[in-house]
């Protein structure tokens, strides 16, 4: 499980696809530093009800790939490592090992310095789309189509899985996981029961959504036309579910390959650490996919590399793990913020914001560094009387990152007003994480069978680190917010008192 690439997978396809939803990071206000938190881990107790004893597989089971493997033991990988050096990859610098963190991982053979290259992948074991396709037809077909990058990527995983051993690519795809814990897998019962207060799960429903509406293109302007060579048995909703899944989590962009997107078997054995800041590409010089180590290693440690700079909700939702609390310098929770429905202006600011792209509710990353300045403005357009009718304009736009003197937007007559908006929508967000977490230690999972209860007690244990490490987060916004908002009413009182001193003055 690895992807080594900053890059937002929804730049890969044209606007017209479902898949296309760009989204921004904006600048944030800094904070101060954090006081230490005295809250302490929840700890889960995880229960099992004798009440249901069916073994009927439910319709939101996690569907039956029949390829890739169900563990991600060393044994599978060390498979996979025999069959890349029998076709072309020379000897390495690391190999598979066991590692505390994930799985498994690479670790250094060898004494690694600080800025070598590492792993080296040459072009013909790397999966693009030029690759070729085994079923030369169905690729002849695609292609026809013009089909983007990464639907074009999703239909060949598929079409080689399901080839098998006829594939050149059996053995790799033999080491994919067949039913990794990326939300992409989780049923909607699940991201409705263990995300609930989390944003992250509305990310979900519509990546699967996009995903689902992909495969639904594909198969009413190719597939349905082309039935002999991708039959709805081999080419439907759950198989694109996990080759979309593989690519969003393994999927790299090579910046010195003309930006090319690829799938590096090998190179995505590597596992994440938020501290590291190295990526894959390709080395011209070389001719192959490489790395350049941030540190040195020892013999037998583990080599990391970045995912890129995502927040530990982006991180499951494409990876399936969460980072040790406070480890991920890059963490943060999206906060909702919406008009009010009965806002006398309500159809006035929802115009503006439609105009520039937003809606309501809107979401906005909060950092432990502070939160976006079009947070800030989206509060003033919410909390703005009509008598300021005329900068709804300049609020929605502020607020969409479109304009170029947001920096200075301030309207000190409504900040009290627009913070307290903001304070109170933290703090809603707040006590949906605490019920959960609260209730988490009690939740009934209905669950006889082993290997579902462990699935489920990992889902919900990955659930509760999210929602630990989002609280807290929105626990240091709540601070701010109230450190503010008591300096500036504490600033109110100084003026009423000082004018009230000048008045009693002047009465004598």
């Amino acid at each position: 499980m690895a992807k080594a690439s900053s890059f937002l997978q929804s730049t890969l396809l044209p606007s017209s696809s479902p898949l296309h939803n760009l989204r921004t990071q904006s600048p944030t206000l800094s904070f101060p530093p954090f006081p230490a938190s005295r809250n302490r881990p929840v700890i889960i107790h995880c229960s099992v009800s004798a009440g249901e004893t069916t073994t009927k597989r439910s319709v939101e089971d996690a569907p039956d790939i029949s390829w890739g493997c169900e563990i991600d033991s060393v044994e599978n990988a060390t498979s996979l490592q025999r069959w890349l050096s029998d076709s072309g990859l020379p000897p390495q610098k690391m190999a598979i090992d066991k590692v505390d963190i994930g799985e498994r991982g690479l670790v250094a053979s060898q004494n690694l310095r600080k800025g070598e290259k590492l792993l080296f992948v040459p072009p013909s074991l790397v999966i693009s789309a030029d690759s070729v396709w085994t079923n030369g037809e169905a690729g002849e077909v695609m292609k026809r189509y013009d089909v983007p990058d990464w639907p074009l990527l999703a239909t060949y995983l598929i079409s080689e899985a399901s080839l098998q051993k006829d594939s050149r690519w059996f053995n790799y795809i033999s080491a994919l996981p067949r039913q990794p814990y990326s939300l992409l897998y989780w049923t909607r019962t699940e991201l409705d029961m263990y995300l609930e207060a989390s944003q992250i799960r509305e990310r979900a429903i519509e990546r699967i959504t996009n995903v689902v509406g992909t495969y639904e293109d594909l198969r009413s302007r190719i597939f349905s036309k082309h039935p002999n060579l991708f039959p709805k048995e081999v080419f439907n909703d759950e198989t694109f579910k996990w080759s979309f899944g593989i690519l969003f989590s393994r999927l790299v962009r090579l910046p010195s390959m003309d930006g090319r997107f690829a799938l590096v078997p090998w190179a995505d054995m590597l596992n994440h650490n938020c501290e590291v800041e190295t990526y894959l590409d390709y080395d011209k010089s070389s001719k192959g996919v490489v790395f350049t180590a941030d540190r040195p290693y020892q013999p037998g440690e583990q080599v990391f590399i970045s995912y890129g700079n995502k927040s530990n909700g982006e991180l499951l939702l494409s990876y399936g793990f969460v980072p040790r609390e406070g480890t991920n310098p890059s963490d943060s929770v999206e906060l909702a913020l919406s008009l009010r429905k009965n806002d006398k202006c309500y159809k006035e600011k929802l115009d503006a914001l439609k105009k520039h792209g937003l809606s309501t509710p809107q979401c906005f990353p909060v950092r432990i560094t502070g939160w976006p300045l079009e947070l800030m403005a989206y509060a003033y357009l919410v909390v703005s009387p009509p008598d300021m009718i005329n900068s709804f304009e300049e609020m929605a736009k502020a607020a969409s990152n479109k304009s170029s003197t947001n920096k200075d937007l301030k309207y000190p007559e409504i900040e009290e007003e627009a913070l307290q908006f903001i304070l109170d929508s933290c703090e809603t967000s707040i006590s949906k994480y605490s019920r959960f977490l609260k209730e988490s230690g009690s939740m009934d999972l209905d669950i006889t069978s082993p290997k579902q209860l462990n699935r489920k007690a990992f889902l919900k244990q990955l659930a509760v680190d999210l929602s630990t490490s989002e609280r807290r987060i929105l626990y240091r916004a709540q601070y701010i917010l109230r450190r503010r908002l008591r300096d500036i009413r504490s600033g109110e009182l100084k003026a009423l008192r000082l004018f009230s001193g000048i008045r009693n003055f002047f009465k004598q």
